[in-house]
């Protein structure tokens, strides 16, 4: 997509420190920064870089912990790429960051976008990037840019350099069509893969290819499916007898593991997509759904209600024996392990409140993040800091999805076509 170099640093002061600002779980403030508009590198340039430095800004801001002044309280104005910034001018402000940057057409057509972040207190370069891509992906390297930012000054791995896969929901509550939609983690470049002739439902992301599975409900039994979305084929990952469910990746994409229905109860399997040899990993009289990897693959969790109801149980991720986690009143599903591993998500029912929580995989520090009629199916960032999920008012509207930050701060509506369920977030495109 891009060719991408180190941008040199110009002639600063010599660094004081190490800048990084420290995210914590408790009180916190956003971190003031300063995102003056792209400088053009010709007036034909203005559109783009005002679109850059715009994408970057509202990346920034969506996130929680940063808080981008208006720019209507700037006293310099950046109108040279090439020269230091009158830092003087910034100080007034309280501003901690400042991004700078410049996008310029080549002579062959291509887009050259150029970046340098500033800590404002001591006068040093933090980061500098150039990118030299096709026009048209000027979004996208407004959000590798972003992701650069957070990272220089949070210490965390971005996340706005991914995709939402999500079931589009459009029609009336009785004759609801339901469509697999892929955009961008902020709403934009939205694209349909299915047509909505068959029912779809639990898409999720391949963490090693641009690989989707899901299941569709067509002619008989639900079926699950691959999607690929650089080519636009589907396959079939197999037929089962009974009902599958909750089909999801392994960690190294070459597996999938599902839930199959085989009279009242249902069993956990992996599938290997190699060879397409099936193992069984649990064989109860209960029903056993939802699985999820850890990270490292070494560990999955998976909704089961062997107890009587419900709950959250961890166990090996070749089999074995299995640990129940959750232990508060009412019931718990849809169970996600984040991608850095500290945390399982989850929905909790009770009450007459469906909520979206974390809880460690010892089964230690449940927190509630939010609740609320009806909230499901968290889904976590690449980087595990912030969750979606979808919540459903019921009667005549559709569901919405929402992002929430993993302390419980941030709560936020995210912008969709229309209704919208389901969704799963890809891990990091660069």
């Amino acid at each position: 997509m891009a060719s991408l170099g180190v941008l040199g640093g110009l002639s600063v002061p010599p660094a004081l420190a190490q800048t990084r600002f420290k995210v914590t779980e408790g009180e916190f403030a956003p971190i003031p920064i300063a995102i003056p508009p792209f400088v053009p590198g010709t007036p034909a340039d203005g559109d783009v870089a005002n679109g850059v430095s715009q994408v970057i800004n509202n990346n920034l801001k969506r996130s929680g912990l940063f808080a981008p002044v208006d720019p209507s309280a700037f006293i310099e104005h950046i109108t040279n790429f090439d020269a230091v910034p009158q830092f003087a001018s910034w100080k007034p402000l309280n501003i901690q960051g400042l991004v700078t940057g410049r996008t310029t057409r080549q002579g062959d057509g291509r887009l050259k976008a150029e970046f340098r972040l500033w800590d404002v207190a001591s006068g040093q370069q933090l980061a500098g990037q150039q990118y030299v891509t096709s026009p048209e992906y000027w979004r996208r390297i407004a959000h590798i840019i972003s992701d650069q930012i957070y990272t220089r000054m949070t210490g965390e791995k971005g996340y706005f350099d991914s995709r939402i896969v999500f079931v589009d929901e459009s029609g009336s509550a009785e004759r609801r069509v339901k469509r697999l939609a892929l955009m961008d983690q902020d709403g934009a470049n939205v694209r349909y893969l299915t047509r909505g002739a068959d029912l779809v439902l639990t898409p999720r992301f391949s963490p090693s290819s641009q690989e989707i599975t899901y299941m569709e409900f067509g002619q008989g039994d639900p079926k699950v499916y691959l999607f690929n979305i650089e080519t636009g084929q589907r396959e079939i990952v197999g037929n089962f007898p009974g009902m599958s469910f909750s089909p999801r990746f392994s960690p190294d994409g070459q597996r999938i593991i599902m839930s199959l229905q085989q009279g009242g109860n249902s069993n956990l399997f992996v599938m290997d997509l190699r060879s397409r040899t099936t193992t069984r990993l649990t064989d109860t009289p209960a029903i056993d759904t939802s699985p999820s990897y850890s990270p490292d693959g070494s560990q999955l969790c998976f909704e089961s209600d062997r107890g009587g109801k419900p709950q959250i149980y961890v166990m090996p991720g070749n089999g074995g024996n299995a640990q129940r986690i959750s232990f508060g009143d009412g019931t718990y599903s849809t169970p996600v392990w984040s991608p850095r591993g500290d945390y399982i998500a989850f929905t909790k029912q009770g009450g007459g409140q469906f909520a979206i929580g974390i809880i460690k995989p010892d089964g230690s520090g449940e927190r509630i993040l939010t609740a609320g009629f009806h909230n499901e199916g968290p889904t976590f960032s690449p980087n595990g800091r912030v969750l979606m999920f979808f919540r459903d008012p019921g009667g005549n509207a559709g569901p919405s999805l929402f992002t929430i930050d993993i302390s419980g701060r941030n709560e936020l509506k995210q912008p969709t076509p229309g209704y919208a369920s389901d969704p799963a977030w890809s891990p990091l495109l660069s």
